[in-house]
């Protein structure tokens, strides 16, 4: 021991120091990506909203709700048709949520989608959160015939790949599908946003499944309304002969509303609602999430007996959609944008639709 200097580890007086005394404390020097959000809550991380180009006005929507400025990227072409993605602002830290609806073209917009996603991770962004309302290839969730892909299972597997820490979407065609994911996944249903549409004006309703495979979801809308529940029952006896509509459950006289997920070509909306009609429905209108409407859709729907088709804005409607008097769009913005602030706040998101 030199002289006036104790060892390290022991005292002036031979005893033994407690060794964590010796020991500098430090602060930790790396900046903070919190703060408290204007809407309110607990503090935060920092929210970073980036939208690709399948659901602008959506992304924009959603931007207002939130009050929060989108963030800066550009997502474009080359002129090969290669997307091209670039991120102009310091993400590093920040819970960055991307807004794309995989709709048509639906190959286009995943690839889009899942590019944003790698741009972010690789510019060490802390959670991506992929907002995507419409899921595309959500019907292809099962092999229907031998030597057939679970395509639904596949596009999972490329966007958890790609860097997708959460998964927030809107009436998933079968809920089974957020089983495909090892990352959490919100699922949301239309159902508040119904409501307030038709909020006093249900009163000689009648909820009416098309299908069977729907009946939870119309269930669920006609305990919201406090109404009656149908169910059309169809059946073909031999292939490529015309379903055959058996209705469960007395419409004589009543307002139907047909309940479902997504209109794509029309048929069996159109189908459905004359069979209602056939057995002294009063009229029919419906309330369907998705509007695919593809190929002679927004015709049938114009010169079928429907009253109204209510849908919301998770896939634009084509200029033709938008011309049809029948055609209603309600915004799923506000609902979105208050999972976001829910997810970003680490509280509950079933709240929003229980």
């Amino acid at each position: 021991m030199i002289s006036g200097v104790p060892e390290i580890g022991a005292s002036s007086s031979g005893k033994t120091q407690d060794f964590d005394s010796c020991m500098r404390r430090f602060e930790s020097c790396r900046p903070s990506h919190f703060f408290v959000k204007k809407y309110g809550g607990p503090v935060a991380s920092e929210i970073l909203l980036f939208g690709g180009n399948s659901n602008i006005p959506l992304v924009e929507k959603i931007s207002k709700h939130l009050n929060i400025p989108q963030a800066d990227a550009m997502v474009s072409q080359f002129s090969d048709g290669e997307t091209r993605v670039e991120i102009k602002q310091n993400v590093r830290g920040a819970d960055v949520y991307v807004v794309q609806p995989t709709c048509a073209p639906a190959n286009h917009h995943i690839m889009e989608a899942l590019i944003i996603v790698d741009a972010c991770k690789r510019a060490s962004a802390k959670n991506i959160t992929l907002v995507s309302p419409y899921f595309g290839y959500g019907r292809q969730e099962r092999k229907s015939a031998p030597r057939t892909p679970i395509t639904a299972k596949l596009v999972a597997e490329l966007m958890e790949a790609a860097g997708v820490t959460r998964l927030l979407t809107l009436e998933l065609h079968n809920s089974a599908i957020q089983g495909f994911f090892n990352v959490p996944v919100d699922h949301l249903f239309s159902k508040p946003v119904f409501a307030r549409h038709f909020e006093g004006k249900t009163e000689n309703t009648i909820v009416v499944s098309p299908d069977a495979g729907g009946v939870e979801r119309a269930r669920a809308m006609a305990k919201q309304f406090n109404c009656g529940l149908a169910i059309i029952d169809k059946r073909r006896d031999k292939p490529n002969e015309s379903a055959v509509m058996h209705i469960i459950g007395d419409v004589s006289g009543k307002d139907c509303l047909i309940v479902d997920d997504i209109v794509d070509t029309g048929g069996s909306l159109v189908n459905a609602a004359n069979a209602l009609m056939s057995k002294a429905a009063r009229e029919v209108s419906a309330a369907i999430t998705h509007p695919v409407l593809s190929g002679p859709a927004v015709g049938r729907i114009t010169e079928s007996c429907i009253k109204s088709l209510v849908v919301t804005d998770s896939i634009p409607l084509s200029k033709e959609a938008e011309s049809c008097s029948k055609v209603v769009q309600v915004s799923i913005s506000g609902l979105l944008a208050d999972a976001i602030k829910r997810i970003n706040n680490q509280s509950s998101v079933s709240s929003l639709f229980i």
